[in-house]
């Protein structure tokens, strides 16, 4: 058992604890309060003082599979033969040895949904992951997690450069109604044959078998979608299909956000920082998040790490801040909200009884203090940083 006491523990699902303590068991939170006695034979951690939060998690990244350092030969997030390709899943392209790991960890970030670029028109499916281990199968918190989908530019270039479709973003949507019809037929088809000895299943097809998930409603569709009217086919598609949706990116939210409000999907905001590097950007803001925010939207900021390297998860929630966002939401957008919309508050993302013990003690603040280092990160109930 360990218990960290003496923090300003800051469980963002409940208030602040201004003199508080995480008591930790067998890798889970076993108490969150003030005066929590110490068991027997329990290792007990001083914060003295210190700011105690939750691991940060990031939406939306391609970590470990774009890695630090190499170029082509560990560049693996996407299959770009193909405009086509739900079979493919993050999992089999992730590198735990990456240095981003490490990186990522020392700044408190524990948690990552990770998965295809946004080159094909379906890219395959994320995984969310923490951060350390040698063997990604250990890592694993959930996957598949989403099916990755993009609209806009990236598409268009990718397959324009080469004189094959998509060259329109009339193309790239009847790509993915293409796929998505044929799934469901795909679908039908096994379904009818389960129900009636009599009838013949379909032939084997790996493209439609990884499609499945999405119909049944297991996971989402993870859509790329910076410009107010790729966000608009993107959820339009997700509606004539009946499918869950998320919005990643998300680039020209505030311009919608009274209709975003009404849409009630998960959205995931970044990478905010850096130049507007293509057309599709020219509306990017760290104002971005203030504005869903006051219209009552709960999302995620993300970094889309390699683009904004993942330690720096905590310095664009501050940077959000810095724009307007209340900096209690901004503490939520990188830890609660993301893992509400994840759907994975059943394991991360807050500090209470039950949940995995992913523990951060601050020096400083790391949102108001650039540079601010961590004191220790606790990862699943041990110690790593």
């Amino acid at each position: 058992m360990l218990l960290i006491k003496n923090g300003y523990v800051k469980p963002m699902c409940a208030p602040d604890i201004p003199n508080g303590c995480v008591l930790i068991d067998g890798g889970k939170i076993a108490g969150v309060g003030e005066n929590l006695p110490v068991p027997d034979g329990c290792e007990v951690i001083d914060a003295g003082g210190r700011l105690v939060t939750p691991g940060f998690v990031e939406a939306h990244c391609h970590i470990g599979l774009e890695e630090e350092g190499i170029g082509f030969e560990g560049s693996d997030v996407n299959e770009r033969t193909d405009p086509c390709t739900p079979q493919m899943r993050a999992i089999d392209a992730v590198n735990p040895a990456c240095e981003a790991f490490s990186l990522a960890l020392q700044a408190g970030v524990t948690t990552a949904c990770t998965g295809p670029g946004s080159a094909n028109v379906v890219g395959g499916t994320f995984a969310a992951l923490k951060l350390q281990g040698q063997r990604v199968d250990d890592m694993i918190l959930r996957n598949p997690l989403a099916m990755k989908i993009a609209f806009g530019e990236n598409p268009k270039r990718f397959y324009g450069n080469q004189q094959k479709s998509p060259i329109t973003r009339m193309a790239t949507a009847a790509i993915l109604r293409d796929l998505l019809s044929r799934a469901q037929r795909y679908l039908a088809d096994i379904d009818a044959a389960a129900a009636d000895p009599g009838v013949k299943a379909p032939a084997y097809d790996c493209k439609l078998e990884a499609m499945l998930p999405v119909l049944r409603h297991q996971i989402p569709l993870k859509a790329h979608a910076h410009r107010a009217d790729d966000i608009f086919t993107a959820l339009r598609i997700a509606r004539e299909f009946g499918l869950d949706i998320t919005l990643d990116h998300c680039t020209e939210g505030h311009l919608i956000a009274d209709i975003l409000a009404q849409e009630h999907v998960p959205v995931f905001i970044g990478p905010s920082f850096g130049s507007k590097s293509k057309y599709e950007l020219r509306e990017k803001s760290f104002k971005t998040p203030s504005v869903l925010a006051k219209a009552g939207i709960k999302f995620g900021i993300i970094t889309d790490a390699p683009v904004i390297p993942l330690q720096y998860l905590p310095l664009c929630a501050g940077l959000a801040a810095r724009s307007g966002l209340a900096e209690d939401d901004a503490w939520k957008a990188v830890t609660l909200w993301p893992s509400e919309l994840l759907g994975l508050s059943d394991r991360v993302g807050a500090l209470r009884e039950g949940l995995d013990a992913d523990v951060v003690i601050h020096e400083k603040n790391p949102l108001s203090e650039i540079g601010a280092k961590v004191y220790r990160v606790i990862l699943s109930g041990r110690v790593v940083v």
